[in-house]
């Protein structure tokens, strides 16, 4: 059996050296957004990235409220690089969520995971379900609020809280990691990245929505994450769909979200009920 090298398969800037164009370009087209749709800013809990920029439709139209969830490895980046990532939607008349979170080392992503159910418990209050998207770590994020059991949470909240989630190059297993220079932050070993992975709690409820997508040109390992928890959580009884895009790396992979026509936005917009 040959030694999978994980650092070489999960080190996504290593991977696509052009990685800064990309994202500088996220940080403008942002920018560009947020000014000509501001968004009303939502604190959810102390602190200053415990903010949540929800951007609001002048038609709103969508039974469910969208969420988007950044990635950066739970240790960079911050929710304005991505206003934009509402654009797509919003022209549909889903609202969109774009929530900051604590990073580590200076938290854990234990805690992380408690921030955004905290964000997500404001949202479901204004009376709307969620679908929840993220990107990479936000993909891990999206599909821990799609496995949590809500009432426990929040006994008010109703159980479908939280309708579907969107996956983009998602990680659902995080015990690879920990022999990765990119555990430097995240402080794991084999027992606590076991209990934040998703994978192994147990599944989302049957009759929910987990989508899966990761771009071709991404590493093995990236594929067989998603290809895993799709198998898995499929045979649990969740609605599961695995999607590989073609010529789309890790970086590039969730620009459809901001065009209004592409087939990733007309399925969220489809999920949301819009």
């Amino acid at each position: 059996m040959s030694v999978i090298d994980f650092e070489a398969q999960y080190n996504n800037r290593a991977r696509v050296p052009d990685h800064p164009t990309h994202i500088s370009g996220w940080i403008a087209e942002a920018a560009d957004y947020r000014e000509n749709t501001p968004p009303t800013p939502i604190p959810y809990g102390s602190g200053e990235r415990a903010i949540l920029d929800l951007f609001t439709p002048s038609d709103p139209r969508g039974a469910a409220t969208l969420v988007f969830i950044h990635g950066g490895y739970w240790q960079a980046m911050e929710r304005s690089y991505f206003s934009h990532m509402a654009r797509g939607a919003n022209a549909h008349g889903i609202s969109v969520a774009v929530p900051g979170y604590d990073l580590c080392p200076d938290t854990s992503i234990a805690e992380i995971i408690l921030q955004l159910r905290d964000a997500c418990r404001i949202l479901i209050r204004l009376g709307r379900p969620l679908v929840i998207a993220g990107h990479s770590a936000g993909g891990h994020l999206a599909a821990c609020m799609l496995a949590t059991d809500w009432r426990a949470h929040d006994p008010e909240l109703p159980e479908d809280s939280v309708q579907a989630a969107y996956a983009i190059s998602g990680l659902f297993d995080l015990e690879p990691l920990v022999t990765t220079s990119i555990n430097g932050a995240l402080g794991l070993d084999a027992e606590s990245a076991r209990a934040v992975s998703p994978l192994h709690w147990k599944p989302p409820r049957a009759g929910t929505i987990l989508d899966a997508v990761v771009g071709a040109d991404e590493s093995e390992e990236y594929h067989r994450q998603s290809e895993t928890i799709v198998e898995s959580w499929g045979r649990a009884g969740v609605d599961t769909r695995f999607e590989s895009l073609e010529k789309r790396h890790h970086f590039d992979v969730i620009a459809p979200l901001a065009d209004a026509d592409s087939a990733m936005t007309r399925r969220l917009v489809a999920l949301a009920g819009g």
